[in-house]
């Protein structure tokens, strides 16, 4: 009868043992893992598109400023003729791979007209190049 007992105790204690086992197994850990993994691959296409048009405004502001510049330019000189883009490339100063646009002028002693060429990973911006003229006029359309 004594060992019986004992055995029972074994047991009970063996059993009680089992349910404070702390940790994760490893079902618990998948299902996280999965979850993880189908959060990123929703975030991340929005994150490439908002860095795209991230860049996209910032290739904009330098065409905007230089096209106030031309302006200027043109105040004073009474021509576009002879004007030099403030920035070449977007970001400014950017150099090889971290380049997004580079930007154009072409000029005449009446009109001016600049171009913001997509290079690298703005390559796959769905805007086409940006233009900006002495006008106004912005292109492509829902672009800017």
């Amino acid at each position: 009868m004594c060992k019986d007992n004992d055995r029972e105790r074994a047991v009970l204690k063996q059993n009680r043992d089992l349910k404070h086992q702390l940790g994760f197994t490893l079902v618990e850990l998948m299902v996280v893992v999965a979850v993880i993994g189908i959060l990123a691959s929703i975030a991340y296409p929005s994150y490439q598109q908002y860095v795209l048009r991230a860049n996209r405004a910032e290739a904009q502001s330098i065409m905007m400023e230089t096209a106030q510049f031309m302006e200027r330019y043109f105040t004073t000189n009474g021509t576009y003729a002879g004007a030099v883009v403030l920035s070449d490339v977007s970001p400014q100063n950017s150099t090889g791979g971290a380049r997004r646009y580079t930007i154009a002028l072409v000029s005449t002693a009446t009109t001016f007209g600049l171009t913001a060429t997509r290079v690298n990973a703005q390559l796959n911006d769905n805007c086409a190049d940006l233009t900006l003229t002495n006008t106004g006029a912005q292109g492509p359309a829902g672009c800017w």
